[in-house]
């Protein structure tokens, strides 16, 4: 379902206010936000998807929109899609529904909202229709009032109007004609103790968990939110967070933060991350671990700061000057913007490298209900250096040329490990050098650190064995996975690759994964297939691959890539050869 209206009308409050009685009641659910290219005002909408089951991705079609009014709406009849069967349900005050939603057939009901909102005694317009969706999805009564409360920062009598409106938003729906979606039921086995959270806040719970505990960072939609929500958390564990005058100046102060021995991050977007580049390739060569979160957004330059799409790939791996190993990784869901921060973390500080997390809009200002994620890993661990207070012992040797590419690094103030770190190349003890030797003895100890790490399983989610693949990456996984599943009620059976970790790209375990596929196809959300051409940079591809992708901002649902995949499986199906 999806609760529109134009700025100030409450809908990403009513929104949420639902997703929290869809948990209550025992349900999941997940709520995306869209709006205009006006950032903030101007027309915007709730999109929810709630089920018994966690939920990763909008569904095909809406069963219902319902509109406080109806101010430039038309803009979303292209991420709204209805049909005959959905409910269309706006203001009878509010003038007449756009053209562009009525075509779809859906049955448009126009009610009172905000006669009915101010014959409450004044309340929100939006609590009239948090009643009547919560209502049409059959959340009960109880949960809505339950979610209200629990959310009610004012005092008890401006709180009674509301849950008037509420209650009266109940009565809306239950009086309406015809036919309804029927009421979703809870799993009975439903676990006690969820979560409900976007994936910035995801992301910034995972970089604590990490052991990051200083954040430089430029606000920039759609990553604003992490650092809104690190700032508090940081501090409550002893952390720090500054707003910088700039992207340039935010990456270098986490670097000093990191070589001051601080675990550091910062979130961005696109035009973020490229201001940065200059700052990340000193951190790749002098050696200090930091995280960068890229929360991707519609480009290039300004692109479409509130639209979501994988459009920073080829920059992420490929986008600092020189030969510049880092890594690069990329959630695949609202609740691994966590898991995957957190290990993000934990592999700079490990390899004293710079992470790039690849989250988008989709993620990081949606929000999900969904299991309470596992207990916190162990936090990251640097290899230190420790005092050297014997006048005879050797000279520290910062970059020293190791089996695994990992030297000792030591914090500031150390007594007998001085050293020089800066953007030159440098012999082992970190002297300037325009040698040949030395360049080429740094260069294959960047890159070796980060290609003989084990990584373990968690670089991919491998799922199936069949001879045909999909390879997806990111916030697009959740709509691949359900596709996958759907084609395989229609007899298509595929094997699904959603890589986490893009950089340095694991081609051994990519190889072992691919064993007795005969064809590929990539899925991604840019214009340029991104991935596809990143992969057949570096690896081998079974068959004749090929790539399923479109730019934002609209997303890729489930029903489009099913019917592509049962199509792609008949175009490769094994060819009977008969005597």
């Amino acid at each position: 379902m999806a609760i529109a209206g134009s700025g100030g009308a409450g809908v990403m409050t009513a929104g949420t206010l639902l997703l929290d009685a869809a948990a209550r009641a025992g349900l999941y659910g997940l709520m995306v936000r869209t709006s205009g290219p006006q950032i903030r005002g101007g027309e915007a909408a709730a999109l929810l998807r709630l089920g018994p089951q966690p939920v990763v991705t909008l569904d095909d079609g809406f069963d219902l929109l319902l509109a406080i009014d109806w101010q430039n709406l038309h803009r979303f009849a292209d991420e709204i899609p209805l049909s005959q069967g959905s409910l269309l349900v706006g203001d009878v005050d509010a003038g007449e529904a756009p053209a562009a939603l009525l075509r779809s057939g859906a049955r448009l009901h126009a009610l009172a909202l905000k006669k009915a909102a101010k014959a409450a005694g004044g309340a929100w317009v939006n609590m009239i229709a948090l009643g009547l969706a919560g209502t049409l999805a059959g959340v009960p009564a109880a949960a809505l009032e339950a979610a209200l409360r629990a959310s009610w920062k004012r005092g008890e009598e401006s709180l009674a109007p509301n849950l008037a409106a509420l209650l009266q938003g109940v009565e809306m729906a239950n009086g309406l004609p015809g036919e309804r979606p029927p009421p979703l039921l809870p799993r009975a086995d439903a676990p006690a103790g969820r979560w409900m959270l976007s994936g910035n806040e995801a992301a910034g719970c995972g970089a604590l968990r990490g052991g990051v505990r200083f954040v430089a960072a430029y606000p920039i939609t759609p990553a604003t939110e992490l650092l809104e929500w690190m700032a508090p958390a940081l501090a409550r564990v002893g952390g720090t967070l500054l707003q910088a005058e700039d992207e340039l100046a935010s990456v270098n102060m986490i670097i000093g933060a990191s070589y001051g021995g601080v675990p550091s991050l910062t979130a961005t977007a696109g035009p973020g991350l490229a201001l940065m580049t200059e700052g990340i390739g000193l951190a790749v060569t002098a050696e200090v671990p930091i995280v960068v979160v890229d929360v991707m957004r519609g480009g290039p330059s300004t692109g479409i700061p509130a639209k979501s799409e994988q459009s920073d790939l080829s920059f992420a791996v490929d986008g600092l000057h020189g030969d510049a190993p880092r890594l690069v990784l990329a959630p695949n869901s609202i609740a691994d913007c966590l898991t995957a921060t957190e290990w993000a973390v934990q592999l700079a500080e490990a390899l004293q490298a710079p992470a790039i997390v690849l989250s988008d809009q989709f993620m990081g200002q949606s929000r999900a209900v969904i299991d309470r994620p596992p207990a916190a890993a162990e936090a990251a661990h640097r290899l230190t250096a420790p005092a050297r207070s014997a006048p005879d012992a050797p000279a520290y040797q910062r970059y020293l040329d190791t089996p695994s590419g990992v030297s000792p690094m030591a914090v500031p103030g150390t007594p007998g490990n001085v050293y020089t770190a800066d953007g030159l190349e440098h012999t082992e003890r970190g002297i300037p050098s325009s040698q040949a030797s030395d360049h080429r003895k740094q260069l294959d100890k960047r890159l070796r650190k980060l290609e003989q790490h084990d990584y373990g399983p968690r670089w991919a989610d491998v799922e199936g064995d069949a001879d045909l693949a999909i390879i997806t990456f990111g916030s697009t996984t959740g709509a691949v996975r359900e596709a996958v599943a759907r084609a395989a009620v229609q007899g298509v059976a595929l094997r699904l690759l959603s890589l986490r970790l893009l950089a340095p790209l694991r081609t051994d375990a990519l190889d072992q994964a691919l064993q007795g596929v005969r064809q590929v196809l990539v899925v991604e959300q840019n214009h340029g297939g991104q991935l596809l051409r990143y992969l057949r940079s570096r690896f081998d591809l079974p068959g004749r691959a090929s790539g399923l992708h479109r730019p934002g901002p609209l997303p890729l649902r489930p029903g489009e890539l099913c019917t592509a995949f049962v199509d792609w499986a008949a175009a490769h199906a094994p060819q009977e050869i008969t005597a």
